[in-house]
């Protein structure tokens, strides 16, 4: 399973087909999203632009800056999102991300395609875009812990799903707090928040 595999007519129908939870990723993804009051939005691979035009939709305020390595999918997704506030970009998940602060960072079924390192690097990167009590949203296809809910049809060498505690482990180690909103079998959307530092406490003299 990968979005560069396909065609973008096909690409929706096709993950609908091969993940049956699909609409519930979308729907839990977006779900994750309603805390943050959000003006600029980053996404990271657009894709066919399904999952843009959802959180668009949750945030009607906002403008949205959108990536993804394939130049076909990104033109198709700017023929679904024409007349939205969003700017759809060429560019792999490992090149430098565009300039921030973004108060939202979202992604679907994208960053599995990176191995363990290149997603720590990442997840460091978006750290850094992060504005102050920004959020960043990963739905994704996982590693799961009993290998019998590991159902989701993957392209060794393409597809690289990690463990949910591992990507926990990045995120913290990036500076964010994490947490699962969301898991069925081999799917999760995972919430991890950049807290706005708070001044240290005087320290009382005994």
């Amino acid at each position: 399973m990968g979005q560069f595999h396909f065609h973008p007519d096909e690409y929706v129908q096709l993950m609908r087909s091969e993940l049956p939870d699909y609409e519930r990723l979308q729907d839990e993804l977006v779900a994750a999203t309603r805390a943050v009051a959000a003006r600029r939005i980053l996404e990271l691979g657009s894709g066919s632009g399904e999952t843009t035009r959802r959180v668009l939709a949750a945030h009607p305020d906002a403008e949205l800056v959108g990536i993804d390595a394939s130049e076909e999918m990104l033109a198709a997704a700017r023929e679904t999102l024409a007349g939205a506030p969003a700017t759809l970009r060429a560019a792999r998940l490992e090149d430098p991300l565009p300039s921030g602060p973004f108060d939202l960072v979202v992604s679907a079924l994208a960053v599995h395609h990176l191995d363990g390192p290149a997603k720590a690097d990442l997840f460091a990167r978006i750290a850094r875009t992060l504005a102050p009590d920004g959020r960043f949203v990963l739905a994704d296809v996982i590693e799961p812990e009993d290998p019998a809910d590991a159902v989701t049809p993957l392209t060794p060498g393409f597809d690289r799903p990690s463990r949910v505690a591992d990507q926990i482990t990045w995120l913290e180690a990036a500076g964010l707090h994490a947490a699962v909103t969301w898991q069925r079998r081999d799917l999760a959307v995972v919430a991890a928040d950049r807290a706005t530092p708070r001044p240290s406490l005087p320290t009382l003299l005994q």
